[in-house]
């Protein structure tokens, strides 16, 4: 039993530890950081609710969770059970492994759909979009609508629509572009991927609704940041206040754009200039970290 208490101990740390991020504003000073201990939560979260029930199941063995699992299959090979192991057991060691093919069936399906998602915007851009040697490196959809944004995979394009480029001056869309070209850099898309697919396995949790939430905005967040290391405050926040005017929409489904969520905070943020909590950053990390080794120190032991 001492092992499933300690996976439901990870449990309860990983639902605690998002509750503290999501009310945190540091991880806005340092968004990376704060998107790897996301990341974390998110995997000893899932590795914890399918250990959690195996080491119910396996704990007749009285040993560690993955030794234990090694243990039970050798033995229903070889058809022999220890004392005290029954149905109600096994069945908890089917849950667990449930838990897993659900997680992996929901990563799958997301992964699918994005990238279907992706196929068609990126065949429907072949029809209707332009380059425009004023715009080297993106692509212009001929629309009075402002609208930029990244569409990522293995050829991504940065596509800007003809109303942002008559709204924007040459700054603020060399901003623009970079932000952009960030996502794709950085693969965004995949740092979304596995909080979409939480969201589909767990979706009666609000707290994990709003983990998405937050490593959404962190990403945006993150890909602000790299644009101002090129071009300074200034033309970001300034093209940032001018999609927020202009009642910028969310971009296509597969994509990543420069004003889907809180401009007002992200200009706030761009026009305060915080330095990165290098000793809170420091000591999440190691708590991300801690979280991520304890239900793997028990699958490998």
């Amino acid at each position: 039993m001492a092992y499933a208490v300690h996976f439901a101990a990870t449990v309860l740390a990983c639902y605690l530890t998002a509750q503290v991020l999501a009310a945190s504003t540091w991880t806005w000073r340092a968004p990376r950081v704060a998107i790897v201990c996301w990341q974390a939560v998110g995997l000893a979260l899932g590795l914890s609710a399918m250990g959690l029930p195996m080491a119910l199941g396996v704990a007749p063995y009285d040993r560690p969770t993955g030794s234990a699992l090694l243990a039970l299959a050798d033995d229903l090979t070889h058809g022999t059970l220890p004392a005290g192991l029954g149905a109600f057991h096994l069945g908890l060691v089917g849950v667990g492994f449930g838990i897993g093919a659900v997680l992996l069936g929901t990563t799958v399906r997301s992964v699918h759909a994005t990238v279907r998602a992706q196929r068609r915007h990126r065949d429907l851009l072949a029809l209707v979009a332009r380059r425009d040697p004023e715009v080297p490196g993106a692509l212009v959809l001929d629309h009075p609508s402002a609208a930029a944004y990244c569409l990522p995979g293995v050829k991504p394009r940065v596509v800007v629509s003809a109303g942002a480029l008559s709204m924007l001056d040459r700054a603020e869309l060399a901003a623009v572009l970079t932000h952009e070209r960030a996502h794709a850099q950085e693969r965004h898309d995949l740092v979304l991927l596995p909080f979409t697919a939480l969201c589909r396995a767990l979706p009666w949790f609000r707290w994990v609704r709003d983990a998405h939430e937050r490593v959404a905005l962190l990403v945006e967040m993150r890909a602000d940041d790299k644009a101002r290391e090129l071009h300074a405050e200034a033309p970001l926040a300034g093209a940032l206040r001018r999609f927020a005017a202009a009642g910028h929409r969310i971009a296509p489904a597969g994509t990543l754009g420069l004003g889907d969520r809180d401009l007002d905070v992200r200009v706030q943020r761009l026009l305060v200039a915080d330095r990165p909590p290098r000793l809170l950053g420091a000591a999440a990390l190691a708590v991300a970290a801690t979280l991520v080794s304890l239900p793997v120190s028990l699958f490998l032991s």
